[in-house]
């Protein structure tokens, strides 16, 4: 038995653990699963609360005050009726609606990861691979500092995940290291430079690949120049902090915890979550990626497993998972092969036979970006020349990139180890939602288990969206654009009331960020849906707004209850994830391991696995 092994979790007790929490999401993941956008027109909280929504907001104020000791706590209680059982998570049995807000409270903190205690920490894993010391390399090991390229989330993200990448490495005697869905390449490039390991970043963005080719010879060039003048790197200007980078230029960085800084995490806020709780039952219909975005955004640009969606300014996801920063940027469509034009195959094609003929994808550079789509069926020998024993890494990898990669793992013998972090939930491909549409290579995103296929069980698309919120950030002080849902669950009310395309494809996209009022906001949704809005005079819109306005809590407090629940629908599909590698029989570890902080980077769980020796 190797080390590892020594602190693996049994495949039964994973089972019993995913049992626990599909018993629990049978009963709530209906709330999950209700439209926002529905939210007067379908009369959802009275269809599914049966508790005022001030004492619903109370009860998970402080819940929140009080996270996570859960085990042994019961928060404030509401009155359950007599006779009423309460293994029902806090639902009445004979209505199905919820009674008894602590309860379900207590339950989401329950079934939640830390709740379920399935974890592995990740220091036990770092000392176990014989990292005694620290995670991080210590500041006079580093040959480039990641904060002087990456924002606080990205940085933060890439020393953790590399330290953990490098340690798995030296564990398996490995050398090469294969990111998929590289993106920009950051982690590529620190794991090069700051570790010596031979790096392949793989995406599907011809212009991801080029700009991360670029970024690292950047990068590589800055490291040689740092090295030699380190010691002249930082000075302090006005109480505001300036990077020296080397080549005698100075660049002014937020001095942590000022102004700009506290305006930047503010901004951030402030875009939210309107999409992930207003997400149209209908798939978005995906467009043609943006040109690649300057360096310093909010993240690496994804490269997804599935279709992505609209991106531009109009799309029907705005400010898609700002409380999930990792979702800023919307993913560019992964356009399969097939779909590709015959020019577009012919470039790629030329492009790494030139690499491989100038041996540059294999011998000059430590990192070598490279493009192509990938999936679980991909000959890896097929895009990398020099193939040798290599581990497979993914930083947030979005949608079905991320179960394709734990797929790979298992069916490659050359693949040692794998350290994946996933994200955009709520890209994934469920076999057994009924709105799903046959899939291409008969693989899906969800569920991977045998343990949750033989009963069928899906999320549904809402319930997935809903596992993208941030509970920690919410919980924080990071609210909810409350208004901005509660005009666009109004405008479906008019839309009922007075045009019959309320239930059109079309999307109304972000006009509420333009408006300057309701009346303004109603009347550019309708332009932009193509209805007469003659129909409407400006008396008739407002009141609508002063009818509704009453009951902005029932909606704020309904939404609060979402989030409530996002991390237990995120620790389900990281389970079933987890239950697949504990199901193959050429596995010897595996596990669920937090790797960053949650206020800082929310999808913060990686799966960590290796393979037996041969």
């Amino acid at each position: 038995m190797s080390v590892l092994e020594s602190e693996d979790i049994p495949l039964e007790v994973i089972k019993s653990k995913i049992d626990g929490l599909r018993n629990f999401l049978k009963i709530s993941l209906s709330i999950a699963n209700a439209h926002t956008v529905d939210f007067y027109t379908c009369n959802v909280w009275e269809d599914f609360i049966a508790v005022p929504p001030e004492r619903v907001l109370s009860i998970i104020s402080s819940n929140c005050h009080q996270r996570p000791e859960t085990e042994n706590r019961r928060t404030q209680s509401c009155e359950v009726p007599s006779g009423k059982d309460r293994s029902s998570f806090g639902f009445c049995d004979d209505s199905k609606r919820l009674v008894d807000v602590a309860t379900l409270l207590d339950a989401a903190n329950r079934y939640a990861l830390p709740g379920l205690g399935v974890c592995v920490p990740l220091p036990k894993i770092m000392q176990t691979l014989g990292e005694h010391q620290r995670v991080l390399p210590s500041a006079k090991d580093v040959p480039l500092e990641p904060e002087e390229f990456m924002n606080s989330k990205k940085s933060h993200e890439v020393q953790i995940m590399s330290g953990v990448v490098a340690s798995l490495a030296r564990h398996c005697r490995v050398r090469q290291v294969i990111d998929v869905g590289s993106g920009k390449g950051y982690l590529c490039s620190f794991l090069s430079l700051q570790y010596g390991l031979q790096v392949y970043g793989i995406d599907s963005s011809s212009g991801n690949t080029h700009g991360a080719q670029e970024r690292n010879r950047k990068l590589q060039k800055y490291s040689r120049a740092y090295q030699r003048h380190r010691k002249a790197r930082t000075a302090v200007c006005g109480g505001g902090e300036r990077a020296r980078d080397g080549l005698g230029e100075e660049r002014e960085r937020p001095e942590p915890g000022g102004e700009s800084e506290e305006r930047l995490a503010r901004d951030e806020r402030e875009q939210d979550t309107e999409a992930l709780l207003t997400l149209p039952s209908e798939p978005a219909v995906a467009v043609p990626p943006e040109e690649d975005s300057p360096e310093g955004n909010s993240r690496d640009a994804p490269s997804p497993g599935v279709d992505g969606v609209a991106s531009d300014s109009e799309s029907p996801f705005p400010f898609l998972g700002v409380l999930s920063p990792e979702l800023v940027e919307l993913p560019a469509p992964r356009v399969p092969p097939a779909r590709l034009s015959l020019e577009e195959r012919e470039r790629r094609k030329r492009e790494n036979l030139e690499r491989k003929r100038a041996g540059r994808d294999d011998r000059d550079g430590l990192f070598s970006p490279l493009t192509s789509y990938v999936t679980a069926q991909t000959e890896l020998c097929d895009i990398i020349t020099h193939l040798e024993d290599a581990m497979l890494v993914g930083l947030h990898t979005c949608g079905d990139l991320a179960p394709s990669t734990l797929r790979m793992f298992t069916a490659k013998p050359e693949l040692k180890a794998v350290c994946s972090v996933g994200c955009c939930y709520h890209l994934l491909s469920e076999e057994f939602e009924p709105s799903s549409t046959e899939s291409e290579s008969n693989q899906w995103g969800f569920p991977m288990s045998h343990h949750l296929r033989e009963p069928a069980w899906f999320c549904g698309r809402n319930a997935r969206m809903s596992a993208c919120l941030a509970l920690e950030r919410v919980s924080a002080g990071g609210g909810l654009p409350i208004e901005s849902l509660f005009y666009r669950a109004v405008l479906h009310v008019i839309l009922r009331d007075h045009y019959s395309a309320f239930k059109s494809e079309k999307r109304v996209g972000n006009v509420y960020s333009k408006s300057a009022s309701f009346v303004d906001y109603v009347r550019r949704a309708l332009r932009k849906l193509g209805l007469d809005e003659s129909k409407m005079s400006d008396s008739l819109i407002q009141g609508y707004h002063d009818k509704y306005s009453p009951r902005r809590p029932e909606m704020h407090a309904f939404n609060m209850l979402k989030v409530s629940l996002a991390p237990c629908i995120e620790a389900l599909i990281l389970l079933d994830r987890l239950c697949y590698l504990k199901e193959q029989a050429n596995t010897s570890f595996s596990a669920v391991v937090q790797l960053f902080d949650a206020l800082t980077s929310p999808r913060c769980y990686g799966i960590v696995a290796v393979k037996k020796q041969s």
